[in-house]
This record gives structure tokens, C-alpha cells and sequence, in this order.
């Protein structure tokens, strides 16, 4: 089996060419030149022809295969179908906004945490990405898009602490200055509340990005629409991102997906509110999107509106957030494998067409 030298740190790289008996310093260029986006060795130009020929017989770069794009006629975000080397598919949203283009990247083939209203770990978990597999998700988007992207999200389908250290060596290569250089103010890592890894991240990467999937006023609640609740009590969570706060001097964003007749109603906007009172965060509320699959129906506009309004009462920062890509079912809870695989491509192609 050939070494996938694209999911490796430059340490990793160097490594790997004093093995083989070359000099360290072309780890370095190596690693330029997959952060470049480049497809193959014959397009390392200052790699000399006999070293890309040792490469090609030991090493690979292993790239995505983009299966369809498809972009909204309505903001153009465009949600890409990959497949990976053994089959497995998922999904990226690509997203523009005023401060820059942003990603959303997958971290897992499926999810395990079962999340009731989310439709994205529907059939369970395959397996963890690679760190190769995650920043390749950012190369081919940029190849495609033929536009650099400046934020990322890890917030697609799988739990990114269920995949703690390929997340983490992930996050090292794109900020690395020889890789894609994205400051680390500018990723964002969501969880469902796995608390020693919150610990973990507080330490490990102190000027990222937290964002915690809350949905729920308390525990009772909680534990009816997050299994991950049964093993995370609410008041061990809450504390565990207070920690991460004063730790770190970063905000914490909680994501609060607003459910009709079930977490919508005033009161428990005011319950809430008494939980946060003592953290420097700010409540992402989300209108939950429309899912065929599940019986469950998305909060009134006004009633998402009441409800931050609640919040904002109690001095809790609140905002509700901007839905992009509802027509191509690229937002929250709306990454469907199965259903997306069997659509046919969009009549508006990306420029390069379905990719290479």
C-alpha cells in the first residue's frame, strides 16, 4: 500500500523523506505544493524528475473525487458530493458572505450520536476522515469554486470530537504557514457536548473557535433529542464551557435549533437564559430545517423571533441565523447522503463542470 502523504503534518513529512533517504527540506516543498492544490507529482516542478519517480512508486497524494455540485439559485452556497477512496461520500457547503467565503467541512463518513432532529447521521457512522481527507474537502472546493476560502467550519456531517485527533491535525496543517495559512480565529469546531474534549480543546487550541449543540433549556429535555446528553449531564456541559471561557477569554457559541412544540416556548427561552447568565457566550438559534425523513416541524419565524427577543431580555446575546442553500438542502440537518447520491447533477454545473 502506498503512503498518503496528504494526510500528513510537515513533522509527519519529514519524517517520511529522511526514511527514504532524502533530505528533510523536501518535506517541505512537498507540502507546499499539495497545500497548492496540485493533483500530481509531475507537478512539482523543483522536485527533481528522479525523486517524482521514487515518490510515484512509494507515495500518493489522494485526492477527492467530486461526485456532484450543486449551487442555490437563491445565494449561491454550493453543496459538494465527494467520494472517498473506499466508497464512502460526504458533503461540503460552501458559503459566501460579506466578511469572506466560508466552508463547512465534514469530519466523519456519517455520524454516531444520533441526534433526533438531524438528518445528517440518519444511517450511523462509517468511519473518521483522515486530516488529509478534511483539507482536501478546502482544496477541491477552492480548485472548483475557483475562489480562496477564508473561514471554515467544522461543522458537517460527523462529530469532530468523535474524531479528536485527526481534527486536531487537521486544524494544524491549514493554519500552518506552508499549508493554507487560515488563522486559527477564523475555524470554528462544533460539538454535541463531548466534555473531556472541550477540556482537551481549551488547552489545545485556545484561539479557535467553540461552538456547543445545545438545543435545550435542561437535562429532561436534552436527553429526549441528544443521546449524548445521557452520558454529558446538562450541569456537567454547562460547566465545562464555562471552564473553556475563562480558560481561554473566547466566547462560546451555543447552537439552540428551535423545534415547534417541543423546545420553542417562552419559558424555556427564560430557563435558558438563567443557565447562561455566568458565560461569556452568544445563542445561535436555529430554525430547524425542513427533514422529509423526521415527523418533526421547524419553529414560526415569530416564534424564533419571541424567543430571542427572551433571551436578549435576560442579556444573553442572541442572534437567529441566516439559512443559506435551503434549495440544494445544504443546511443544518439537511446533509442526506442517500437521498443526495441519486440526484442527477444541477443544471447549473460549477465552471469546471462535475470536476477534472
Amino acid at each position: 500500500m502506498k503512503t498518503n502523504l496528504g494526510a500528513m503534518e510537515l513533522s509527519e513529512l519529514e519524517e517520511y523523506f529522511e526514511s527514504i533517504g532524502e533530505k528533510k527540506y523536501r518535506a517541505r516543498q512537498v507540502f507546499q505544493w499539495i497545500y497548492r492544490g496540485i493533483d500530481s507529482f509531475d507537478e512539482m516542478s523543483d522536485i527533481p524528475a528522479t525523486l517524482r519517480e521514487k515518490l510515484k512508486e512509494s507515495a500518493e497524494i489522494s485526492a477527492l473525487k467530486v461526485l456532484d455540485c450543486k449551487i442555490s439559485q437563491t445565494d449561491g452556497t454550493r453543496k459538494y458530493l465527494f467520494e472517498l477512496p473506499d466508497g464512502n461520500m460526504i458533503e461540503s457547503v460552501f458559503m459566501k458572505y460579506k466578511f469572506g467565503n466560508s466552508i463547512c467541512i465534514s469530519s466523519q463518513a456519517g455520524c454516531r450520536m444520533g441526534c433526533v432532529f438531524c438528518a445528517s447521521g440518519k444511517n450511523g457512522l462509517s468511519r473518521n476522515l483522515s486530516a488529509g481527507e478534511m483539507a482536501g474537502q478546502i482544496l477541491e472546493v477552492q480548485k472548483n469554486a475557483q475562489e480562496k476560502i477564508n473561514h471554515i467550519v467544522v461543522m458537517g456531517t460527523g462529530e469532530p470530537f468523535d474524531n479528536y485527533e485527526n481534527v486536531s491535525a487537521f486544524m494544524r496543517i491549514v493554519n500552518h504557514e506552508h499549508g493554507l495559512n487560515i488563522g486559527m480565529r477564523n475555524i470554528t469546531v462544533s460539538t454535541c457536548g463531548i466534555v473531556p474534549r472541550i477540556k482537551s480543546f481549551a488547552n489545545d487550541f485556545p484561539q479557535a473557535n467553540l461552538a456547543v449543540s445545545l438545543h435545550a433549556p435542561n437535562d429532561a429535555m436534552r436527553k429526549k433529542i441528544m443521546p449524548i446528553a445521557n452520558k454529558y449531564p446538562y450541569d456537567e456541559l454547562i460547566s465545562a464551557c464555562k471552564a473553556y471561557t475563562e480558560k481561554t477569554g473566547r466566547r462560546i457559541t451555543f447552537e439552540y435549533t428551535l423545534i415547534a412544540g417541543q423546545n420553542d416556548d417562552g419559558q424555556y427561552a427564560d430557563e435558558l437564559a438563567a443557565k447562561l447568565q455566568d458565560i461569556l457566550c452568544h445563542v445561535n438559534l436555529i430554525p430547524m430545517n425542513p427533514v422529509s425523513e423526521l415527523s418533526l416541524a421547524p419553529s414560526a419565524r415569530e416564534k424564533a423571533v419571541q424567543f430571542m427577543k427572551r433571551l436578549r431580555k435576560k442579556g444573553i446575546a442572541t442572534t437567529i441565523r441566516r439559512e443559506l442553500g435551503q434549495d440544494i438542502e445544504a443546511a443544518c440537518g439537511q446533509l442526506r447522503l442517500s437521498k443526495f447520491s441519486s440526484l442527477s447533477p444541477c443544471s447549473t454545473q460549477c465552471e469546471h463542470g462535475i470536476i477534472r
